[in-house]
């Protein structure tokens, strides 16, 4: 049977077709919980590396003050001499290797990380307060041209200080806990710092 010139510009049920048609197809959420996931993925898995530093930095710190506690305390019961001519002296390597061997298990032990100053004082009021900084800036790098390895005999009073480059391998963290910026050119690090103060026992 021969089709009307109106029939085929308008085929029977097409009208009823389309809508059918666009009603599956806004129907049709195939695919949407893969695209929600890739535009959540990297803020997400950021959030979660971010998150990891954090307890690991703090581990670490943890671990560079019980080193500082352990050290002192040796130094502080004449376990650790210094240039007394008894066996228990230690020079500086020897120290920072056994400081080392507290820390190492989290911390890597080189010289561009790893700051020490281990010296006597008369006074406590004398133990320098504060991180020393290049240039007296709030936020410069470690100022270590006054550090020193030379602590006291029985009854001085010493202190033990350990400063930590922790480099922040995760942008989105590294805004927030960086407390050494300078300018655009130098680095920008976390300063670990821990500090030992106390008066040596009257070891014979």
């Amino acid at each position: 049977m021969a089709m009307k010139r109106d029939d085929l510009r308008n085929p029977a049920g097409c009208e009823r077709r389309r809508p059918l048609l666009f009603h599956r197809f806004r129907k049709n959420e195939d695919g949407t919980a893969a695209i929600e996931f890739a535009i959540l993925a990297i803020p997400f898995f950021m959030l979660i590396f971010a998150t990891i530093e954090a307890c690991i930095a703090y581990a670490g710190e943890q671990l560079l003050e019980n080193a500082v506690d352990t050290m002192g305390r040796k130094i502080r019961t004449g376990q650790i001499t210094y240039n007394q001519g008894k066996s228990t002296d230690m020079d500086e390597n020897a120290f920072r290797s056994a400081f080392c061997g507290e820390i190492s298990i989290i911390l890597k032990c080189d010289e561009t990380r790893l700051n020490l100053d281990v010296r006597e004082f008369t006074t406590f009021a004398n133990v320098p307060k504060g991180i020393p900084r290049v240039g007296g800036a709030a936020d410069g790098d470690l100022d270590t041209s006054k550090f020193d390895y030379d602590p006291g005999g029985a009854g001085s009073i010493n202190v033990v200080r350990a400063y930590y480059h922790w480099d922040v391998t995760t942008d989105l963290m590294r805004p927030y806990i960086t407390n050494v910026k300078g300018d655009e050119d130098s680095p920008q690090y976390y300063l670990m710092v821990a500090t030992a103060a106390f008066q040596n026992e009257n070891y014979p």
